[in-house]
């Protein structure tokens, strides 16, 4: 079982390496092709960080355990609140945007209501796959349309766009097109072979434990994949940018529904473990509910997610992970 364990842990550093060196590898050749950087931020860059989470869920759905796909997008989005922003907001109180408080939360808390709706007959179709896959590209562009039109403003107004500036400041340096292209192809090797042995060591490990893969997905290889997401919002307080944080946070949320758990269904339709639907889909509304209403909470005249906010998320998802293994 130490040997399992093992696997598990090498093969989840090579997944987020290997997402990384992907991004890399394709957004140089993007670069070098006169892609524009906010596009490639926007696009490439941004979905870099739940790529590890699409990788599982398209591994697990061939292999036949939609449910550790299923378990991986809930599992991250619950981590992603209740740990990920609990330790930021622990670290350094973050102050909410207006337009975080008018856009980003009513979109994520509408999605992840659709999530709930799609899950809870315990059946996840072809067709609600596809469905949510689908919104996944009228997202990102929606997303590219509006921020190519916020930057036109911005540019007659001769103001500065910080949102824009950020997406296209993550997109790294282009190198030549020889080391783009091989990077590129390391990525599309290494992340697959390193999601298959992360969910065949993960399978093992819960029939060792007599715990289901469902549990595993909500678990270890949610927290696992979820730390790009950690260290992305980290970064983000030590160079002041509340926004930022809080905007990964929210984005890799929606694709975690929209681009992860659509592949179960598109991949493997059909029954789902019970739990999921009427335990850990609710669980996750009710996180983002909570997210919600705290963000929405002023402190000294403004939206603010506190220390205190923060120890409140922190203690839902301990309380969450002691109601999983109860």
């Amino acid at each position: 079982m130490l040997v399992q364990f093992l696997i598990l842990i090498v093969s989840l550093v090579f997944l987020v390496w290997s997402a990384d060196k992907f991004v890399f590898g394709a957004s140089s050749i993007a670069r070098n092709y006169g892609i524009s950087p906010m596009v490639i931020g926007l696009t490439i860059v941004a979905m870099g960080s739940s790529a590890p989470e699409m990788m599982v869920a398209a591994t697990a759905s061939f292999q036949g355990s939609p449910n550790t796909a299923i378990g991986n997008a809930i599992g991250s989005n619950i981590t992603n609140i209740a740990l990920v922003l609990g330790v930021t907001a622990l670290l350094a109180p973050l102050k909410v945007s207006s337009n975080t408080i008018k856009k980003e939360l009513p979109l994520i808390l509408a999605i992840t209501i659709l999530a709930c709706y799609v899950l809870w007959d315990q059946h996840f179709s072809f067709i609600e796959g596809a469905v949510l896959l689908v919104l996944f590209f009228v997202y990102i562009f929606g997303l590219l349309f509006m921020t190519i039109r916020r930057k036109k403003q911005a540019k007659e107004n001769e103001e500065e766009d910080l949102l824009i500036t950020e997406a296209e400041a993550d997109v790294p340096e282009a190198v030549s097109k020889p080391l783009s292209f091989l990077w590129l192809i390391v990525g599309l090797i290494v992340l697959p072979l390193s999601a298959g042995y992360l969910v065949e060591s993960a399978t093992e490990i819960a029939k060792a434990f007599g715990v289901s893969d469902l549990i595993i997905g909500l678990t270890i290889i949610a927290i696992g994949t979820s730390l790009p997401e950690l260290a992305a919002s980290i970064a983000s307080i030590i160079k002041k940018e509340d926004d930022l944080a809080l905007g990964n946070i929210i984005g890799s949320n929606i694709f975690n529904i929209l681009a992860v758990l659509s592949l179960a269904g598109v991949i493997a339709p059909g029954e789902i473990d019970a739990q999921a639907a009427t335990r850990d889909a609710p669980i996750m509304l009710a996180i983002t509910l909570l997210l919600f209403a705290l963000c929405f909470s002023r402190i000294k005249g403004a939206f603010r997610v506190t220390r205190l906010k923060g120890a409140v998320l922190l203690t839902c998802f301990i309380g969450y992970q002691a109601l999983l293994f109860s």
